[in-house]
């Protein structure tokens, strides 16, 4: 018979808690087709935007081409030199760049703080005004196409960069975003703010601000592109297109009387997709994020 191992007051050490192996994600069906619908959405989107691409390289007359041919007999690599040789190409992108930036600038203060009235701010009416401010959605542009020009020539703005960055910089859409996106966040940390001593502007750009990132990057992307696709408007109010002409301006002057440079205006298009790709790469994670969230707490 063993004698007994005196206990001198030693402790076994704590069992380790296992640990979790990563799970696989199971692969069903209805993955599989998610997966393949995805894959077929994204070819029919970049197809026009390849074949774009690759009839700016070919020569103007095989554009046309029968039977036609994603590639032509060369690739003309000149045709995007030839694009600014064409015409004033470097104006109309500067003008497009300064009508997209300042638009997009002027949108973001107008849509945060007038969101953040609707959305956090308690006054009498303001139900009743946000409804009358969404009704001006249900206005195409353009019925508000003369009375905006007339407006303009009233203020002798017409041909003036006021006059393509002003009248669409209270926007709805903007507000709307913006007042979803503030009602979901919680109410504990405005009324922490104030116990703090913050008042609304403290409190706003401190922090519902700052917790809005997400959404101003959307209404950002949003409202650049609107801007720097913007034809009909900057072709009525504008007279001198060499001196205000914007991008999509530019794009249709390589249509003229006795044809069209389809070639050059290919190379053109692709020219101008490419801030407009630049931006939304740059904000992909803030958009993802912005979209994710948009259904959530109210939002």
């Amino acid at each position: 018979m063993l004698d007994a191992v005196p206990d001198h007051g030693v402790q076994a050490a704590p069992a380790r808690p296992p640990t979790s192996t990563p799970q696989k994600r199971r692969v069903t069906p209805g993955l599989v087709v998610a997966y393949v619908c995805v894959v077929l959405a994204s070819i029919v989107f970049a197809v026009p935007l390849i074949y774009a691409l690759f009839s700016a390289l070919k020569p103007n007359d095989q554009i046309f081409a029968v039977p036609p041919t994603l590639v032509g007999d060369e690739l003309r690599w000149e045709n995007f030199a030839a694009v600014f040789r064409f015409g004033p190409f470097w104006t109309y992108i500067g003008n497009s760049f300064f009508v997209a930036i300042a638009g997009t600038l002027v949108v973001n203060i107008v849509s945060t703080t007038a969101g953040y009235a609707f959305g956090r701010l308690r006054w009498r009416g303001r139900d009743a005004v946000f409804v009358l401010f969404l009704v001006t959605l249900m206005v195409p542009q353009e019925v508000l196409v003369v009375p905006m020009f007339q407006l303009m020539q009233w203020f002798g703005w017409v041909n003036t960069p006021q006059a393509l960055i002003l009248p669409f910089a209270f926007t709805a859409f903007g507000t709307f975003l913006m007042r979803q996106f503030f009602r979901g966040i919680p109410y504990d940390l405005e009324e922490a703010a104030r116990v703090d001593g913050a008042g609304p502007l403290r409190t706003f750009f401190s922090i519902i601000l700052p917790l809005a990132r997400s959404a101003v990057a959307v209404l950002t992307v949003f409202t650049f592109i609107s801007f720097w696709n913007s034809y009909l408007w900057p072709l009525i109010v504008v007279n001198d297109y060499g001196y205000l002409g914007t991008l999509p301006i530019g794009l249709a002057t390589f249509s003229g009387q006795f044809g069209t440079r389809w070639d050059l205006q290919m190379a053109a298009s692709v020219i101008s997709m490419v801030p407009t790709a630049i931006l939304v790469i740059a904000l992909q994670k803030h958009l993802v994020k912005g979209i994710a969230t948009a259904g959530i707490a109210g939002r």
